[in-house]
């Protein structure tokens, strides 16, 4: 699909208690405007607030040039590989689709149920976390469990941040001056949320995150990937509910339960007063990094690039650094000189003779959906 279609979008991406928005022109760096509703309890609501700020003189935003409302979706399954313009069929997909993610599909469709009705004029698009993802091999997206059971319930490698991993990879190859159909990148998306992803001529071939976003990397405060064993040793030994262990996994487990802190910066701050717990759990943010980086260099056989994003991707000198050390063997050489440099703008921090150049690349998903749901319309 080209990237390259020019247009001006609205870009919605509802949670179940926010929503945020931005007005892309695809000609522009920068949106012309963008907010955060937060604690929404009626989407429908948040739409005509939406409305009300786009439609004031001072937001500089020309409504009525707006060609297409792009939403973002977090699971697609294996229905949707491609941005797809909303129909009444696509939402009853995705309500379907919701026992996949039952924490995020719900919101992103009742954000565009309420967008459809507000603007019905204009088209809508669906854009998928999943959908990058879509070009794993079978090898890579099937767990070694019952094929039946498996194929009867859906469970699968499905991947997400699919928009982040490929609006980075592609960039990437832009600042490298090359065609991203010609190189290998291992992308880094760590956030709150984080994933790796393996991107082989511009298309995913492996990735961190498997049925749900709990898989892989260890996160603010998911645990990432963990022998499935715990959760029945907690079931009979500790007596703990489906939910309970689901709530541990997913909102009391990564860097929260290893330091106290999900976020980063109160994590290094404790580690640098000497906290044991701290030290231990920055040390095994960065291993599990390491792993998916050899493990990753070994399924595509060469790297040309590692690109770091999101918000602890972006800003973490630390981790960058850490989770790169000892890998020169594979070409992976940092500068620490240009690490620690902060920029808003996509950064070279390998040196001059790394065999793999490694950057940080701010990621833009909202410009990402925008673009790909332009190229749907058009």
């Amino acid at each position: 699909m080209s990237v390259n279609y020019l247009g001006l979008a609205l870009v919605l991406n509802c949670g179940s208690s926010s929503v945020k928005y931005q007005v892309v022109d695809t000609t522009l760096d920068e949106p012309i405007f963008a907010g955060l509703l937060e604690r929404v309890t009626d989407h429908a609501a948040a739409i005509k607030i939406i409305i009300s700020e786009l439609g004031d003189p001072s937001a500089g935003v020309d409504v009525g040039a707006i060609t297409v409302v792009g939403h973002r979706v977090v699971q697609g399954g294996e229905e949707f590989s491609a941005p797809t313009i909303v129909t009444d069929e696509v939402e009853h997909k995705i309500a379907l689709l919701s026992t996949l993610a039952p924490l995020h599909n719900p919101a992103n469709l009742a954000g565009i149920t309420a967008a459809r009705a507000a603007f019905p004029h204009l088209p809508h698009v669906a854009v998928f976390d999943t959908a990058f993802h879509s070009t794993l091999p079978e090898a890579a997206y099937t767990y070694a469990i019952d094929r039946h059971v498996a194929r009867e319930h859906g469970v699968r490698r499905y991947g997400f941040h699919g928009t982040s991993h490929a609006y980075v990879s592609r960039e990437t190859a832009r600042l490298m001056g090359r065609d991203v159909r010609d190189i290998n990148t291992i992308v880094l998306h760590l956030g709150n949320g984080a994933s790796a992803c393996a991107v082989r001529g511009g298309r995913s071939i492996d990735t961190s995150m498997g049925l749900t976003p709990l898989e892989g990397l260890v996160m603010g405060t998911r645990s990432g990937d963990i022998d499935p064993a715990v959760a029945l040793h907690l079931a009979r030994t500790a007596g703990m509910t489906i939910d309970e262990i689901d709530t541990l996994l997913n909102r009391q487990s990564g860097m929260l339960g290893l330091t106290g802190y999900s976020d980063m910066r109160d994590a290094h701050k404790s580690a640098n007063q000497g906290n044991h717990d701290a030290i231990l759990g920055l040390e095994i943010y960065a291993r599990r990094i390491r792993g998916y980086i050899g493990q990753y260099f070994a399924q595509m056989g060469s790297l040309d690039a590692i690109a770091f994003t999101a918000g602890v991707g972006e800003n973490d000198y630390w981790v960058r650094s850490n989770s790169l050390a000892g890998l020169s063997g594979l070409g992976i050489e940092i500068d620490l000189d240009r690490n620690v440099r902060r920029s808003k703008e996509a950064t070279l921090i390998s040196t001059d003779t790394s065999a793999v150049q490694v950057w940080v690349v701010p990621t833009n998903e909202e410009r990402e959906i925008a673009l790909q749901s332009i190229a749907a319309v058009s």
